[in-house]
C-alpha cells in the first residue's frame, strides 16, 4: 500500500511539474515562428535570443537561449552591447536553420545584423548545435542613413536571397545575398528604400516625438516583413512607437507588388515609399498597440505572428496568434 502510495505521488509531482513548464500567456517582444516536425517553435527578442516550443501553438516551453554568452564579434562592434539580442528571422534552406538577429544600442544606428544556423531545432537532438557565422551587415552613425535591426529573409521565384531591414532613419531597406545566405551581394552604400513614412525620398527625416531618441527621427517604421502568397509579394512592416507599455502606439501596414524589389503600393495606389500603408491591425481597449509581425503557412492556413500590449496586464507584451484570411488580394482578420 505504502508503495502504492508513493507512486502515485510520484506521478502527481510529475504531472504537476510538466504542467508548470507549459504557459499560455507567454511574454514575448518581436517574435516569428517556425514548425519542425509536430513541434512548433517561437524565437524572440531576449538575452541570447529567447526560444519557446510547443505542441500546439497554445501551451508554450520555455527552451534554453540560443547563445549562453554574448558572441564576441558583436561585443567587440557594438560598443554597450551586453548580450540582449532583438528582433531574429528564423528561416529554412537546403537542411539548415537561418537565424538572422540584431545586435544594436537602443535608439542608435550603431547596430549590426548577425546569423547564425543549425541543423535542427529540436534541442534534445544530438545533432543540435547553433553555428555563428558573425556580422552579415552593420550600420554606422554619420555614414549610413539606415539602422542594421529587425532582418527578414525572402527569396524570390528563382531563389535568390534577399534580406530586408530597418527602424527608423531614412526607413526600410533591402540588400540583395549571396546564394550561401551568408554575405551581402551588392553594394551597401547604394540600397534601395522599400518603405518609409516620408512622403518623398529628398524629404527630411521628421523630428523624434514622444521621448524617442533624437538621433533616430521621428521616420516611425520598422520591423519589415515579406510574404509571398499566389503572384504577389507582401511587405508588412510596424509604424509609429512600440516598447512604451501602456504609452505603446505600434500599429501593422501593409503594401504588395508584383516584383521582390517593389515598388509596394497599398489599397489607394499609395507606395510604402512615399508614405503609403495599408492598415492591418492596430491597438483597442484589450490591447495597447500590436505590431513586429510575422507571416507563416501550417496546413494551409495563414497566421499572423505578433506581439501586443496588454491592457490587463500593465501593457507586458504577450504572444499573440492570429489565423490571417485573404479577401480581393488583401489579408483580413477575422475574430
Amino acid at each position: 500500500m505504502k508503495r502504492l502510495l508513493l507512486l502515485l505521488l510520484i506521478y502527481t509531482l510529475r504531472s504537476v511539474c510538466s504542467a508548470q513548464e507549459l504557459k499560455r500567456d507567454i511574454s514575448v517582444h518581436d517574435p516569428v515562428i517556425i514548425k519542425q516536425d509536430s513541434l512548433y517553435y517561437i524565437f524572440c527578442t531576449g538575452n541570447g535570443i529567447a526560444m519557446w516550443s510547443s505542441k500546439d501553438m497554445a501551451n508554450w516551453k520555455k527552451e534554453k537561449a540560443i547563445f549562453d554568452t554574448a558572441p564576441q564579434w558583436a561585443v567587440d562592434s557594438i560598443p554597450g552591447f551586453k548580450g540582449h539580442i532583438w528582433a531574429p528571422d528564423i528561416s529554412y534552406h537546403n537542411g539548415k536553420y537561418y537565424l538572422f538577429y540584431s545586435v544594436s544600442v537602443f535608439g542608435k544606428n550603431t547596430s549590426a545584423i548577425g546569423l547564425a544556423t543549425n541543423t535542427t531545432l529540436h534541442t534534445g537532438d544530438p545533432a543540435y548545435k547553433w553555428v555563428d557565422h558573425g556580422r552579415i551587415i552593420q550600420s554606422y552613425p554619420g555614414k549610413t542613413n539606415w539602422n542594421a535591426i529587425d532582418p527578414n529573409l525572402i527569396e524570390d521565384e528563382k531563389g535568390t536571397p534577399y534580406l530586408t531591414f530597418g527602424s527608423f532613419w531614412d526607413g526600410l531597406k533591402m540588400v540583395k545575398l549571396n546564394k550561401d545566405r551568408l554575405s551581402v551581394a551588392e553594394d551597401i552604400a547604394y540600397l534601395p528604400t522599400i518603405a518609409s513614412r516620408k512622403k518623398s525620398a529628398s524629404a527630411t527625416n521628421p523630428p523624434a516625438v514622444d521621448g524617442n531618441p533624437v538621433d533616430a527621427g521621428g521616420n516611425a517604421i520598422e520591423a519589415p516583413f515579406i510574404y509571398k502568397k499566389d503572384k504577389y509579394y507582401y511587405l508588412f512592416a510596424s509604424t509609429d512607437y512600440c516598447c512604451k507599455g501602456p504609452k505603446s502606439t505600434y500599429k501593422m501596414i501593409i503594401g504588395r507588388s508584383k516584383e521582390i524589389k517593389g515598388p509596394y503600393i497599398d489599397k489607394n495606389g499609395v507606395s510604402l515609399q512615399t508614405g503609403g500603408g495599408t492598415l492591418v491591425l492596430e491597438g483597442d481597449g484589450k490591447w495597447y498597440g500590436v505590431g513586429h509581425n510575422a507571416v507563416a503557412n501550417f496546413n494551409g492556413m495563414d497566421y499572423l505572428v505578433f506581439h501586443a500590449y496588454d491592457a490587463s496586464d500593465k501593457g507586458i507584451p504577450k504572444l499573440r496568434i492570429e489565423k490571417l484570411h485573404w479577401k480581393s488580394g488583401w489579408p483580413v482578420i477575422t475574430k
